[in-house]
């Protein structure tokens, strides 16, 4: 964060201490949503869980706005929409997924949240696509590593959503439409996705993460 904390500017410092504040609810709360034990066995915890991390990604997400047009952050006017249309999906699924929750029209209401999980986890996908992108190419390729600005870091700011979304639409239609070689080919698909994922952990964990502890 090149504007984390700036002396005097009291509203940026307390936007950008809630905004990684609340990402913590956001990493740790998300994942438990999706643990079936817990929603047939502690259905009041996630009745609450969930009402927390909905109300936290929309927070979180109008803080980010702040943060990018208001605040200043890395990167050009490309990634500022990127990141912009990602807290506006934030927002948008948040309040979906609460709607058709209140009224238990359950199976709309998981499709919604699953679409606000992968939304709200853009951050995450980032930095794990940012870093194994680094590792394929063995260096910064595509982007200004002193600026942040290029053409990569452009389009990836808006594939760190709408990649893993497209991914989970297209394994909700052949789920509950297609045959056994489609879903033969999805689970393909999904595995290379989770080897790929789990390379971009373990870079950005032992080139990024463990060294700043």
């Amino acid at each position: 964060m090149p504007h984390g904390y700036i002396p005097g500017d009291t509203v940026g410092n307390v936007a950008a201490a809630m905004h990684l504040l609340l990402a913590v609810i956001i990493t740790v709360g998300g994942p438990i949503q999706l643990i079936s034990q817990i929603r047939e066995r502690a259905w009041t915890f996630h009745r609450w869980n969930g009402r927390v991390y909905v109300l936290t990604a929309f927070t979180i997400s109008a803080v980010g706005l702040y943060m990018v047009w208001v605040r200043g952050t890395a990167g050009g006017f490309g990634q500022h929409i990127a990141t912009s249309l990602n807290a506006v999906l934030i927002m948008l699924c948040a309040a979906m997924a609460l709607r058709y929750a209140l009224p238990r029209k359950f199976s709309v209401h998981r499709r919604l949240a699953l679409r606000l999980f992968m939304v709200a986890s853009g951050v995450w996908f980032f930095r794990v696509g940012f870093w194994l992108w680094i590792f394929l190419n063995n260096g910064p390729v595509g982007f200004n590593p002193k600026t942040f600005q290029g053409p990569f870091r452009t389009l990836w700011n808006f594939g760190q959503y709408l990649l893993p979304l497209s991914v989970l639409e297209l394994y909700l239609r052949v789920r509950d439409r297609a045959g056994a070689p489609s879903r033969i080919a999805m689970a393909a698909v999904l595995l290379v996705l989770t080897v790929a994922m789990g390379l971009g952990i373990y870079v950005v964990t032992v080139r990024r993460w463990l060294p700043r502890i």
